[in-house]
């Protein structure tokens, strides 16, 4: 007996695999301050989906989609602060994404758009900040 998908599902799941070895590819070659760079793009693309499950009323999906956020920004970006070094900047940037973290979770148990924005917005100036002064391969290739 053999499975078949049909062809949209085939596409899709193609496309799926796709994207993570694409993904795969860009983490393994990534220098530190460049997965950094690449965990500010995948908080957002997190964010973007909520935002999108949220305004269609899709509960699970945002759920999901803010969990991942969360995830990345508290897992990912927080964690990777070096508190020993960065003195005062490293305890503003972790009360930083502290204050981002809270927003999410209110943005998913309120179904608050201001709450998901506020969030987004703080990871948009942080992540500019980054990749202005600290990643500046990244800065250059999205100014082109």
């Amino acid at each position: 007996m053999t499975y078949s998908l049909p062809q949209g599902a085939r596409r899709s799941r193609s496309a799926q695999a796709y994207a993570s070895i694409g993904l795969e590819t860009k983490v393994f070659s990534a220098s530190p301050e460049q997965l950094i760079t690449l965990l500010f793009d995948g908080a957002q693309a997190a964010i973007a989906k909520a935002r999108l499950y949220m305004e269609n009323g899709n509960t699970e999906g945002r759920g999901m989609a803010i969990s991942k956020a969360i995830d990345i920004v508290d897992s990912g970006l927080k964690a990777s602060i070096d508190m020993e070094a960065g003195g005062e900047l490293a305890i503003n940037l972790t009360a930083t994404y502290e204050l981002v973290i809270r927003n999410l979770l209110l943005a998913n148990l309120n179904a608050d758009l201001a709450k998901l924005n506020l969030a987004d917005r703080l990871l948009t100036e942080i992540g500019d900040a980054w990749r202005t002064s600290v990643d500046p391969s990244r800065s250059e290739a999205s100014s082109l």
